[in-house]
């Protein structure tokens, strides 16, 4: 693609990587087949090909966003389908963040808009807001219906909806602590906490440490550690992201030097995605950009940690498990293989749910921001999934299992809940009463 941005203009270092970016894009519309909002929608608009486009005129003109730059930029879900697609190399998600960072500094969005915004970033990255949100939900849910009819309102009603009945106790893994192996030693790991995991589903990081000192790993989980800064970060509200970023930058690189670390392991592949770009999104700051890139060096998603370890077979255990590869863990972090093997290897029939590369509509705070769309790839994702006819759903990401739950009747749990329990641990909850449906 041909620019013409200006010498100034490139002296940005933001403008240049993004400049670069544009000139590698060829028109093909390859990406167009995979994109699921084109998809969905049809509109050239809301293809990765035209959103470029729009990118390419807003800044190469040095003009504020406007309200139709944002609505086609607002509904991108960042699910990255298009760079596993694209021929050329396009490095969509840096361009899409340098857009989205863009449209915060010079779009002021509607009132409800902003409200809505304010209160995700307000209370999602904390654990504890977020629960007592969650808790407070049931107060909301007699007036979903009201809210739904107000289409400036329509996202507190998808919150509501996403919201579950009843909110899990905290588990005592939630906090900060040392565990040490109960076999041989074989390493030492941190484990990334989270923010809204811990609080929907404090099981999965519980499976993971159960599992891995069960293997004779020692598993860290350190003192200061913050929300990843994903959430922030694809609002473009990049100074938040960047503050949480060093913040935890501080707390893997103290770890690393009191003790060493083997990898850093990370539950939720949205996360995962993050941390392993802090090297790039710190890469600009010389008091950080070297540890940055360290603790990216360090980040694995946990399946990918334990793909490293060599781990027995099991025997077949005669239950099917449907994988749904999250985004951020096929497209993103373009970790395809290493879920389904490690379940094969533990004794579980994997089915591949068709169309495994379109996005279960869940992308963060998506389901909540465009709740119509995100109900058309949901059920389009679930319709896939059931005709596997799979006993249980495994994925790798805490957003997807929120929002496949609310769409089906089969159990979705994290792959290494499901691992945990074959290597020694206890039938998980969801589990329990599972007749497997013959293979």
């Amino acid at each position: 693609m041909q620019t013409n941005f200006t010498p100034e203009q490139l002296a940005d270092p933001h403008v240049a990587e993004s400049e670069a970016i544009l000139r590698k894009c060829v028109h093909c519309g390859f990406c167009t087949a995979t994109c699921p909002t084109y998809v969905t929608l049809g509109n050239e608009l809301d293809s990765p090909r035209g959103r470029i486009y729009l990118i390419k005129d807003m800044l190469e003109n040095g003009r504020p966003a406007d309200a139709e730059v944002v609505t086609h930029i607002d509904r991108c879900l960042s699910c990255l389908a298009c760079t596993t697609t694209c021929p050329s190399g396009v490095d969509y998600m840096h361009l899409i963040d340098h857009a989205r960072a863009h449209v915060e500094n010079t779009y002021k969005r509607p009132l409800m808009d902003r409200l809505t915004r304010n209160v995700l970033a307000a209370v999602l990255p904390y654990p504890g807001r977020f629960r007592l949100a969650l808790q407070l939900a049931r107060l909301g849910r007699p007036f979903k219906g009201m809210l739904k009819r107000v289409p400036a309102l329509k996202a507190f009603a998808a919150m509501l909806d996403l919201a579950p009945r009843n909110v899990p106790a905290p588990s005592p893994f939630a906090k900060p602590g040392r565990y040490e192996p109960q076999a041989e030693r074989r390493g030492r790991v941190a484990i990334l906490t989270g923010c809204a995991q811990p609080v929907l589903d404090p099981e999965i990081n519980a499976a993971t440490i159960r599992l891995l000192t069960r293997l004779g790993v020692e598993v860290v989980a350190p003192e200061g550690e913050v929300c990843c800064g994903s959430l922030v970060h694809h609002m473009g509200r990049e100074e938040q992201a960047l503050a949480a970023a060093r913040a935890n930058v501080d707390v893997w690189i103290r770890e690393i030097e009191a003790g060493g670390l083997d990898a850093i392991v990370i539950t939720a592949s949205g996360c995962g995605t993050t941390i392993k770009d802090y090297g790039h999104m710190l890469r600009l700051d010389p008091a950080y950009a070297e540890k940055a890139a360290k603790v990216s060096a360090l980040a694995r998603d946990i399946t990918e940690y334990l793909a490293s370890l060599d781990l027995p077979s099991h025997m077949p255990r005669g239950v099917t498990v449907a994988y749904h590869s999250a985004c951020s863990m096929q497209h993103g972090q373009k970790i395809t293989m290493a879920p389904k093997l490690l379940l094969k290897a533990a004794g579980f029939t994997v089915r591949d749910p068709a169309e495994g590369h379109l996005c279960c509509g869940s992308a963060g705070t998506y389901n909540i921001m465009q709740p119509e769309i995100s109900a058309e790839l949901k059920a389009r994702k679930v319709r896939n999934i059931e005709a596997t006819k799979a006993d249980i759903i495994a994925t790798g990401n805490i957003g997807c299992i929120t929002q496949i739950a609310t769409g089906t009747a089969i159990p979705i749990l994290h792959t290494v809940e499901l691992l945990d329990w074959a290597y020694g641990g206890d039938m998980p909850a969801k589990l329990r009463g599972l007749q497997p449906a013959a293979a």
